[in-house]
């Protein structure tokens, strides 16, 4: 056995044995209970990072300690491939998206094979490939055949100057990131998909999950957000039209004293009048320049027009100018308000602005409210005041009387609203998965036969980033013919939003290979729900949403059995370290400072603080370089032991060096003791000198903590430092040469328990013990009881309350003894000494209290 542990050599003969072998390649076993570990796929952007590191590292542990409890494990690879990245690369560098794509799945496979994850590389899928996302446009078809998939106008972002489309995340600070250039919002039709049909079901099942983190259960049951309240009629003044406004405070309506509409509500040209129609015009095109997102932030500023136009308060009869305001979305609600600024704040700035009427109709407790002097809006409870027959009542039986009164008027009923909208999956993009149908003059939209799926998205195109997609101009994919008529037709040259594509992979890694339906039932039946999901906090509502609805779709099509996918969800925190700044060069990388100064001025660093990890901030470390310095193993056992997974984990370089020095040392512990404990047989607990005893007693010990901290609370931190704290025990041992065989045990329990964390130097230790089997195949150690129970207790003895001393007693020892002994202790007998002991209360295993007086 080498003396020296060369982390770089060893890893490298596991690997390759690892991927000749393929020791996690699994299949279905109706004998062995299943554990399906997922970790969320990653975009393939080219390289790993260190949240790649620590989210990967923190699935393998679990994924090899469920192995070795003899679980039939299920750990898959994947790559969520199409992607808005892929095309501002090919802009950026001339290079065509599939190409891209691919060689970045190469690069980021090898790197994580680097890392010894225990991946089943047999079932390794990508989303751009046309075997997968042709079941995905198959679905389509099913949800279209259901209403659950149609299409409508909705508003883009669009800049004029590239004539294409932009993500949200391609608009800064209002305008294009390609060309700086202005952003427009642009009605364009688009598909949607019907989630809200599921959001009564979607809700209720947040209350049903309790594996899941309550903090994200919190953000799904927000973005649903169910509110119960009234619709309510308003006939406008002098004309047919009436404006529908739903509201959760009925109670106020007697406050309210203006409408705003949503600048993009059907009725906010209709209801203009002529000589307020330049005014409005200018006010929608302005706000059709400002992303949705903007105008609903707190500290947006409320602006509106006055159209001209005024409705019918149902309740007083009172006119209500109408407005429209930038404030109101036509995704929430109606995209109707009613204006109640006493007991609105939005719409009392708006008021104030606007010198518009307040009219105060719910009074605090205690208070006396007074539209004149407020200063902010009262949106608590009270008594309703000014507000006729209903005068006097607390306002929440108020709601329920005037929801009554409108519902018998026939001006409202009782409603249930979601914040929740049907999700846009339209995108005008080219790297994605195609949409299938085509549009036919005679037979209108016409979905592609199944025959004829997968509609492939073509290869043979220039990209160029200008002009909107390069489908939309390729003839040769646009131009078809119409399925039911035979005549000319053209293809849609939208691509699903890239959400879609992950929405369902979990459940094709369940098969993968399945060339005749989207999934094999009977595998899912055996794998699904997978049982431990990894990922970041920051995919708590889009992502898990849509893979939940997902989900029940493909339930409700008969396609599987489960309600919800995933059982139970960790959320890991963030990598960050912290930030350096040159006055002269700006943002550094670790590597551009020394000694405190920047490497090419010599100005003093100013350091920032710990962020997430960031390119644009240059707090970045590259893996590859980190691993090629001290292994893959040093780097996942940092990621693990720093913090626990989900808290955010502060980079320190000193821990890195502790975690590998602490490496070297078990490699030490096994060099030096190899020739000791070569030979040695099976411990004989009998015959055990207390020093041996205490050594195995600990052993024992760490075994429980270790496999209690892994097993669901997913405490590796505390498990490597129980590690941490039984090699001290084991190099502190003064008596190895008496006790070979307890040497042995002791050893061989911190290579298994390592294992998991460390999987490379721990099977290398393991063979140079002696074992023919892997460490997989042993299985994980099991802890004696007997050997946890102590030879001795120490008992803490007070005297009136107060600790006084402290005695070693016999573990067996009854409650007279452990008395006596208290009551025979030196220190004990100095504070009782002249007073009558007039009670002993002894507390079994713990504590005894002399009570004197």
């Amino acid at each position: 056995m080498q003396e020296r542990y060369n982390p770089l050599e060893i890893e490298k003969r596991w690997q390759d044995q690892w991927g000749k072998s393929q020791p996690w390649k699994v299949s279905e076993d109706a004998h062995k209970s299943k554990y399906y570990l997922l970790e969320m796929f990653p975009y393939p952007s080219g390289r790993i990072h260190m949240g790649h590191v620590r989210n990967y590292s923190i699935g393998d542990v679990v994924a090899r300690f469920k192995r070795l409890q003899g679980f039939n494990v299920l750990h898959p690879m994947g790559w969520d491939a199409f992607g808005m990245p892929a095309e501002n690369a090919a802009i950026q560098h001339g290079i065509h998206p599939a190409v891209w794509t691919r060689d970045n799945i190469d690069n980021m496979r090898t790197q994580l094979k680097r890392m010894g994850l225990s991946y089943d590389w047999g079932r390794e899928l990508a989303t751009c490939d046309p075997d997968y996302y042709r079941w995905e446009q198959l679905i389509f078809l099913k949800m279209l055949e259901k209403g659950l998939a149609y299409k409508k106008s909705a508003a883009v972002n669009w800049c004029p100057e590239c004539e294409t489309v932009l993500a949200n995340e391609q608009v800064e600070d209002e305008c294009c990131w390609r060309c700086d250039n202005k952003v427009e919002q642009k009605e364009l039709d688009q598909w949607f998909f019907r989630i809200t049909s599921y959001a009564e079901e979607l809700l209720d099942w947040t209350y049903r999950l309790p594996g899941w983190p309550e903090s994200v259960l919190i953000m799904q049951r927000n973005w649903i957000g169910k509110s119960t309240g009234c619709e309510i009629v308003f006939s406008v003044a002098g004309r047919e039209e009436t404006i529908r406004v739903f509201t959760t405070r009925p109670d106020t309506l007697f406050g309210a004293t203006f409408m705003s509409l949503a600048p993009e509500h059907p009725l906010a040209r209709a209801l203009t009048t002529p000589e307020r129609s330049a005014e409005v015009e200018a006010f929608i095109r302005k706000v059709q320049a400002v992303e949705q997102s903007q105008r609903t932030s707190d500290d947006y500023e409320k602006e509106g027009v006055f159209t001209g136009s005024y409705c019918i308060n149902p309740l007083n009869g009172a006119r209500m100018p109408v407005y429209l305001g930038n404030f109101v979305l036509m995704g929430y609600g109606t995209g109707a308000v009613m204006a109640v600024p006493t007991h609105d704040q939005r719409d009392f700035e708006f008021a104030r602005k606007y010198a518009l009427p307040m009219q105060v109709v719910i009074q605090p407790e205690g208070k006396k409210l007074d539209a004149a002097t407020m200063t902010e809006a009262w949106e608590g409870p009270g008594t309703m005041v000014n507000s006729a027959q209903f005068s006097g009542l607390d306002n929440e039986t108020g709601k329920q009387k005037v929801a009554d009164f409108l519902e018998a008027r026939g001006t409202g009923q009782r409603s249930v609203n979601y914040r929740l909208r049907d999700w846009l999956v339209s995108r005008q993009r080219y790297w994605g998965t195609p949409i299938p149908v085509v549009y036919c003059d005679d037979c209108g939209v016409v979905p592609v036969p199944e025959r004829d799926l997968p509609v492939e998205l073509p290869t043979d195109i220039e990209f160029t980033g200008e002009g909107g997609s390069p489908l939309a101009a390729l003839e040769s994919f646009v131009n078809t013919s119409c399925p039911r008529c035979g005549q000319p037709a053209r293809r849609e040259t939208d691509t699903f939003d890239t959400f879609v594509e992950s929405s369902w992979y979990f459940l094709r890694y369940a098969s993968p290979h399945c060339d005749t339906a989207p999934i094999d039932g009977a595998a899912v039946d055996y794998w699904l729900p997978a049982d431990q999901y990894i990922g970041g906090v920051e995919h708590a509502v889009l992502h898990l949403l849509y893979a939940r609805f997902w989900t029940k779709i493909m339930r409700d099509l008969g396609m599987i059995s489960i309600d919800e996918p995933f059982q139970n969800l960790l959320t890991q925190g963030m990598v960050c370290m912290e930030t350096r700044a040159c006055p002269e060069h700006g943002w550094l990388y670790p590597e551009e400072t020394e000694n405190g100064r920047c490497t090419r001025c010599q100005a003093e660093v100013v350091p920032g603080r710990n962020e997430k990890m960031s390119k644009s901030k240059k707090n970045v470390i590259d893996p590859d370089g980190l691993i090629g310095r001290y292994g893959a193993d040093t780097a996942r056992l940092f990621t693990l032991f720093a913090s626990p997974p989900e808290k955010d984990l502060e980079w320190n370089d000193q821990g890195v060096e502790g975690c590998f020095r602490f490496l070297n040392r078990v490699w030490r512990l096994v060099a030096e003791n190899h020739a000791l404990i070569a030979g040695a047989g099976a411990v004989d607990a009998a015959e055990l000198p207390p020093a041996a005893r205490a050594l195995r007693r600990q052993v024992h010990r760490t075994i429980k903590k270790v496999t209690e901290d892994i097993d669901g609370s997913f405490h590796f931190n505390t498990a490597i430092a129980a590690v941490m704290e039984l090699v001290n025990a084991i190099s502190a041992f003064a008596d190895k040469a008496a006790a070979p065989a307890v040497m042995r045990e002791a050893i061989e329990t911190v290579v298994r328990l390592l294992s998991p964390f460390v999987p490379h130097i721990c099977e290398e230790l393991w063979q140079h013990l002696g074992n023919r089997t892997t460490l997989e195949e042993c299985g994980w150690p099991s802890w004696d009881e007997q050997a946890l129970a102590a030879d001795t207790l120490l008992i803490v003895v007070q005297v009136n309350g107060k600790v006084r001393g402290k005695v070693n007693v016999p573990a067996d020892a009854d409650s007279r003894a452990v008395e006596a002994a208290a009551l025979a202790d030196a220190n004990v007998q100095r504070f009782i000494e002249g007073n009558a002991v007039r009670k002993v209360i002894v507390v079994p295993g713990r504590l005894v209290n002399v009570v004197i007086g």
